[in-house]
């Protein structure tokens, strides 16, 4: 490779143009004053039809296209079986927010009074939701102003508006199942616990994918091929790769990457900004920053010793249980073509009693192929995983074990679900329609603790919803950035994504990452930041 010398100076540097990065990079210019290069490895593919026809929303998730997707592959699973499961996500324009199944979930202000608590008002439920406002430009059965907002640049949909016969009819059993009253905002902080009719979706009011490429690196602010408009000193290189982060001394002052075979640097007058997503911890290591043991071994100087990078990698935990269905209901789901999915719920833990409204499940129905399935997550996984180093090799994927069932609590919570939650919406549901009969796992399976998990093992699937690699924390309490996203030990490094967030989501991460971003945003702006 030869090397590019010649200098390129920017205010900001951010790597990464997923919720995080691309909301940064927007605000940021917003004066026409501030100059910002952003980095993105894969190309601007807001044109092509599977990524903007939200259609084929889950079937990208499932595809894992080489194309659109970073390829790579976790370490075995050691209490799955020894299963291996995809490392990956969005490689173009708007990272995960452009192949995700689009579901806008909020942190609930439980979740966000465990951020504040430990990070200050800056992260408090009551902040969260300000910052949502000013994001949104919201769609749907819910209009209430103190929750949601209708001028932001980010559109969301609650859909569908009708909902069809197999919706009201999972619904109505979980109703019936749950105890849970029907709900009809979920990102209400008044509702976060119930069934619901309609999801809120990241689309636009015609159905098309809303990412944050189509949001914020649109067409009023840039051009496709990444160059700033109306006097806007913002600039995108596509098909650029970071390999590393440049140091003068412990200051950030760059990025060294791979364009199209070119090994270029640029440079960074104010802050480099990493909003990579699972590759931020990699590329925080590749630069010098963590373990120092494994620095070393790997060949790397090391800039700050941080043994927390890496560690307390976090993600949602997937299973399904399938049931035949009401042929005649099938026609109907064609209303809304976009709606992707037939209802859903939050619900509590299933093993924490009575008293407890904080979410800890999320159902997901979904008709594919004739059946229809509920997508279960396990929001509040107590298994941690890590993220290791290899080499320094910038271009060899990590050594990613995201520790599933690593807590044993985990595997309990997951067959308690089946038991209390599955086992009773089937008898229900069957009630309502007879046709519809849980087929997959049957409840002879339920019923056998063994058949059960090995159910759960056989069915495990994988989300894209890795966190806390990088946890926004003291660095005495496992942190590696502060409550501004500054990297400790080093100055003028920032990550923003959901890598650092501090304590586990209870929801899907696209809505926080854009929350982490516009929030980092905001701080950046403010003149007492520093």
């Amino acid at each position: 490779m030869n090397s590019n010398q010649s200098k390129k100076f920017f205010d900001y540097i951010v790597v990464g143009t997923g919720p995080a990065g691309a909301v940064i990079a927007k605000t940021l210019t917003d004066d026409k004053k501030t100059s910002v290069l952003v980095l993105e490895a894969g190309e601007n593919n807001d044109r092509d039809r599977p990524i903007r026809d939200s259609r084929f929303a889950l079937e990208l998730e499932e595809e894992f296209f080489p194309q659109y997707f970073w390829q790579g592959e976790g370490v075995p699973q050691e209490f799955v079986d020894d299963r291996t499961f995809e490392w990956t996500t969005g490689r173009l324009s708007g990272g995960g927010s452009s192949i995700n199944g689009e579901q806008y979930v909020r942190p609930t202000p439980a979740v966000l009074r465990e951020w504040e608590r430990l990070l200050g008002s800056l992260w408090s439920p009551e902040q969260a939701i300000q910052s949502f406002k000013q994001l949104e430009d919201y769609h749907g059965k819910t209009n209430n102003p103190d929750v949601h907002g209708f001028n932001g640049r980010l559109n969301i949909r609650q859909a569908p508006a009708k909902p069809p016969s197999v919706t009201k009819k999972l619904v109505s059993a979980i109703v019936k199942a749950t105890g849970f009253k029907k709900i009809l905002d979920y990102n209400d902080p008044q509702t976060p616990i119930g069934p619901f009719y309609r999801w809120q979706l990241f689309q636009k009011t015609n159905g098309e994918r809303e990412s944050a490429s189509t949001a914020f690196l649109s067409s009023n602010n840039m051009t496709p091929d990444g160059i700033g408009v109306n006097g806007r000193k913002l600039r995108v290189f596509y098909k650029s790769n970071a390999l590393r982060i440049l140091f003068e001394r412990k200051r950030a002052i760059g990025i060294e990457f791979l364009k199209e075979g070119q090994k270029v640097q640029a440079f960074a007058r104010k802050k480099v900004i990493i909003s990579a997503g699972i590759n931020s911890a990699h590329l925080l290591m590749l630069s010098g920053i963590g373990p120092s043991r494994d620095l070393k071994q790997a060949g790397i100087s090391v800039v700050f010793d941080n043994p927390n990078v890496g560690e307390y990698l976090t993600n949602h935990t997937l299973n399904t249980a399938t049931f035949t269905m009401n042929q005649k209901d099938i026609p109907e789901l064609q209303n809304d073509p976009f709606a992707l999915y037939t209802g859903g719920a939050f619900l509590p833990h299933p093993l924490s009693g009575n008293g407890t409204r904080r979410r800890a499940v999320q159902l997901i129905g979904i008709v594919a192929e004739g059946q229809l399935n509920i997508a279960i997550i396990c929001l509040q996984p107590k298994s941690r995983g890590s993220i290791k180093i290899q080499n320094n090799d910038p271009l060899k994927i990590v050594l990613a074990d995201e520790g599933f069932f690593e807590n044993d609590d985990d595997l309990q919570a997951i067959k308690a679900i089946y038991r209390t939650y599955i086992k009773d919406i089937a008898e229900k549901l069957s009630k309502l329609d007879p046709t519809y009969q849980l087929i997959n796992p049957t409840l002879e399976t339920i019923n056998d603790d063994e058949l059960l998990e090995d159910f759960i093992k056989e069915n495990f699937g994988h989300n894209h919803h890795q966190q806390s690699s990088l946890r926004m924390a003291p660095i005495n309490k496992g942190g590696v950035v502060d409550r501004f996203g500054r990297v400790h030990g080093v100055n003028n490094l920032i990550v923003a994504d959901a890598q650092i967030i501090p304590f586990t989501v209870d929801g899907n991460t696209s809505a926080p990452a854009f929350l982490i971003g516009y929030t980092i945003a905001k701080q950046l702006l403010n003149e007492n930041f520093n």
